[in-house]
């Protein structure tokens, strides 16, 4: 059996190879989006198969929905080509149970997928068609963090919006100046109300699109090559929206044990490629069964009705303390400390770390002891029940091949959040800071993971940071086995409110770290040490 249209026809096969199929007329639900588009998604990657499609794919199911998603991708030509267009736009989902079970489904909610680049004609006029029908509804992305970010680190624009913003919007190479150039299209053919919503797992993701795409067109007009009323409607959020929300759910690269567990139930032509632009992706996506959408209910031409998904719709706060709830408390910050130790320590699975009495002591105290005591409750989810689900199911789940070195990737982007709203609120309600052993443990295990030695005194690879070379010339010079060599090296990154969102040296926690990370540089197997020391 293959993952296309034409295999779909033998239903008993797919049945005995215990893979769910889509309930719907397929061909009936493409011709309805062509005609009556109602959702598109810039991202198309496994956060929105296995998850934001399969949303859709419920609503299909039950009669909820008559129309699909477009999907579409403005990195990535040969994603769409290869994994979409060689499949017939279809997914294989696997969801990986925490009893070592999977369930298999084919995933057939995307009508269309898409090229978001005007040197791709046909796909570039179909999208325009698209954002000029007044049946569009959403318009949603899941490009990570980075995909908003215009400018580099020195505060200059990117190479391609410098162009782009030069040349106007007849050619956007970047994603904020195609969804601004569609956004003119739209305002100039009937300016149909919209709401443009981020699904990206960060902060105030809503805010950091919006501030985006309208910098981008406000560039335009100041250059001469866009109207002030397309500036004013797309800035009035009676119509253009940009709600905030808040995604939870882990899509790891995709597993050669699942690979292997699809081709047993003969399940062809799964193999994984790689993309000329390094894209790794395959025919499946493997994820966890828990997920969590929030989003703020703000929707000017109407939305599809996802709360018969799961999706909990409700007002910006509330939006702002569930993400505030999982990544300061519940989820982020865990899955931080088991990325740098598991590093140090030679792990390669988290699920194998939830094995090591050391890191679990570690993490529950971050969470349970640290953690909790200053959460924020959004009130629609239980903070205490959350990071249950995450210690004792997500976690462990053995069938989550996620690794420590991929989640270590950026961390200088997260610690701030991750930990210094713990250091904040225990500041502003006058907890003692004393209290606090397994935020500075994490904190001093980062610095330690910076040196590029594992626990061993091993050569380790680092993951990519946009601080880590800074990082690590301010580390030069000290040495496994010597921490008298640490010195002050500490002191300035510390001090680095960039980084920890405030100045630690000014709080009592500064001279605990240093004091941490000294110990857990004083030779091979002191990292171990130190953590058995603190956490008993």
């Amino acid at each position: 059996m293959k993952v296309n249209l034409s295999s779909l026809q033998d239903t008993a096969a797919w049945k005995q190879a215990g893979v769910k199929l889509p309930a719907f007329d397929i061909a009936a639900m493409r011709e309805k989006t062509r005609r009556a588009p109602v959702w598109v998604h810039f991202g198309a990657g496994n956060i929105f198969r296995a998850f934001i499609a399969a949303l859709q794919q419920r609503l299909l199911d039950s009669g909820d929905a008559e129309c699909g998603i477009t999907a579409a991708d403005t990195f990535d030509v040969d994603n769409i080509r290869m994994i979409y267009g060689g499949y017939d736009n279809l997914t294989m989902s696997v969801t990986l149970n925490a009893d070592a079970t999977i369930d298999k489904e084919i995933i057939a909610s995307v009508a269309e997928a898409l090229v978001a680049q005007p040197g791709e004609k046909a796909d570039w006029e179909r999208l325009r068609e698209i954002f000029a029908s007044p049946s569009l509804q959403i318009v949603s992305f899941t490009i990570t963090e980075k995909g908003y970010a215009l400018r580099q680190i020195n505060g200059t624009y990117l190479p391609a919006v410098a162009e782009d913003l030069e040349k106007g919007p007849g050619h956007p190479r970047h994603a904020m100046t195609a969804a601004a150039a569609l956004l003119l299209y739209r305002y100039m053919n009937g300016k149909a109300p919209l709401a443009v919503v981020s699904m990206d797992n960060c902060s105030h993701n809503g805010e950091k699109l919006r501030n985006s795409i309208v910098e981008v067109a406000e560039t335009w007009w100041k250059r001469g090559l866009v109207s002030w009323d397309f500036i004013a409607w797309l800035t009035n959020e009676t119509r253009v929206s940009f709600p905030w929300s808040m995604i939870d759910k882990i899509t790891p690269r995709p597993a050669p044990a699942v690979q292997q567990m699809l081709a047993d139930a003969g399940i062809e032509d799964m193999a994984p490629i790689q993309t000329p632009r390094g894209t790794f992706v395959a025919p499946f996506v493997n994820a966890e069964k828990p997920q969590y959408l929030v989003v703020e209910d703000r929707f000017p031409n109407g939305r599809p009705p996802l709360e018969k998904a799961g999706v909990y719709f409700t007002d910006r706060d509330t939006v702002n303390r569930t993400e505030r709830m999982k990544v300061t408390t519940c989820l982020n910050p865990l899955h931080t400390a088991l990325a740098v130790y598991g590093c140090l320590l030679g792990y390669t699975l988290i699920c194998e770390e939830m094995k090591d009495a050391d890191l679990v002591k570690l993490v529950r105290r971050l969470g349970y002891t640290e953690g909790l005591p200053v959460v924020t409750d959004p009130g629609i989810l239980s903070p205490r029940a959350f990071i249950d689900e995450v210690v004792e199911q997500r976690l462990p789940n053995p069938f989550m091949p996620d690794a420590p070195q991929r989640i270590a990737t950026d961390t200088s982007q997260k610690v701030g959040i991750r930990f210094g709203e713990t250091i904040r609120s225990y500041a502003a309600e006058g907890r003692p800071m004393n209290q606090l052993v397994a935020v500075p443990l994490v904190i001093a295990g980062w610095l330690r993971y910076l040196m590029g030695v594992d626990d061993e005194g091993n050569p380790m690879p680092l993951s990519s940071d946009p601080l880590l070379e800074d990082l690590q010339k301010q580390l030069q010079g000290i040495e496994l086995g010597r921490p008298e060599t640490a010195g002050d090296k500490l002191k300035p990154i510390l001090a680095n409110d960039m980084i920890f969102g405030s100045n630690l040296t000014r709080t009592p926690l500064a001279e605990r770290i240093e004091a941490y990370f000294r110990e857990e540089i004083a030779g091979p197997g002191a990292v171990r040490r130190t953590l058995r020391k603190y956490l008993g």
